[in-house]
């Protein structure tokens, strides 16, 4: 059996080692009893070091697939497991794997790419079982968390629902590749095209946000005799944003608005009273004199479209719901 280390895959040459070593034994490439290399030798011959080897032996030696004999050498091990991972059926997985590996070339995936993806995909399987795989895209971390764990509590125990920011995405290949690897992928309206574009092999659907329960308090208590400031970070939804103080805050007449580090501003924040800034506009604070209440215009996934929009995407995949969870939703 040829040894063959790809140094362009994003995976440890210590992982490539192991598997190359357990397909070859469920693949019938090594049989019972076959002797492999020594650990100098597997190391010269691949360019590692012998404690690479040494490791990867020791834990296939752990998992009962080889045995080491002193004096004469490491050997595939005739025991039940590695029997069992060369019998009859371990060919029709090798088939499947085969055609799972053509369908990813014809889409146009790399090697690295289509690695990158079934470890992915085993880790979410291996770590949390036959749970469905959500992740919610969005722009800021903190704010991304928390629509995740709202999402999840909507949909009960079947599925995982993890934050991820569009910028992790782009800049971590190994996240991209677990993003990939979802069964869905839940974002805002704006963004759908771009996480589309992103993650093409994943299901993306867009669903509505709408001002948090704690947002549309603050704003319902606020004094009318103030002097309300709106302070945003992106131009385009500085008008959406005062739309919606002016919504859950109808009784206050005066309201500035102004985006972020821009001349504007410094006049909005000499002339408020209460600050209003949206998620993501937190540089605004350290400019607020510690006299000036400030208050997040933060929003929350709108439970409507998660029972319209997710919930029957996650049934179709699959889940189970109980009475309780389904009375939640």
């Amino acid at each position: 059996m040829k040894f063959h280390i790809d140094r362009d895959l994003p995976i440890p040459i210590r992982l490539q080692l192991k598997g190359l070593i357990e397909y070859g034994i469920a693949g019938g490439e090594l049989q019972p009893g076959e002797p492999l290399p020594s650990v100098r030798e597997l190391a010269d011959m691949i360019g590692v070091a012998p404690m690479t080897v040494s490791q990867v032996y020791r834990e296939l030696k752990s998992a009962g697939l080889i045995d080491t004999r002193p004096g004469s050498g490491t050997f595939v091990t005739a025991n039940t497991q590695a029997s069992m991972i060369a019998r009859p059926e371990a060919a029709l997985l090798r088939q499947h794997i085969d055609a799972l590996i053509d369908e990813g070339l014809a889409m146009g995936l790399g090697s690295s790419e289509l690695s990158a993806l079934v470890n992915a995909r085993l880790f979410y399987r291996t770590s949390l079982g036959r749970s469905i795989a959500v992740v919610m895209v969005g722009l800021f971390a903190g704010a991304t968390a928390s629509y995740a764990r709202y999402i999840a509590a909507r949909i009960g125990g079947n599925a995982t629902v993890a934050p991820m920011t569009l910028d992790a995405i782009q800049r971590d290949s190994e996240l991209k590749a677990r993003a990939g690897s979802a069964d869905l992928a839940i974002t805002f309206a704006y963004l759908q095209r771009e996480v589309v574009s992103l993650l093409p092999n994943t299901r993306v659907v867009s669903i509505a946000f709408i001002p948090s329960e704690e947002t549309r308090r603050a704003l319902a208590s606020l004094d009318s005799r103030l002097t309300v400031g709106v302070i945003s970070r992106f131009p385009n939804f500085l008008p959406i944003m005062k739309a919606g103080v002016m919504r859950f805050a109808p009784h206050v007449a005066d309201i500035v608005a102004a985006t972020l580090d821009t001349p504007e501003m410094t006049g909005v924040l000499e002339e408020a009273d209460v600050i209003i800034y949206a998620t993501g506009a937190e540089g605004v604070l350290p400019q607020i004199g510690p006299e000036t209440p400030a208050i997040e215009y933060r929003h929350s996934p709108d439970p409507a479209d998660i029972e319209r929009v997710v919930l029957p995407i996650i049934r179709s995949l699959g889940a189970d719901f109980s009475p309780e969870e389904q009375e939640a939703s």
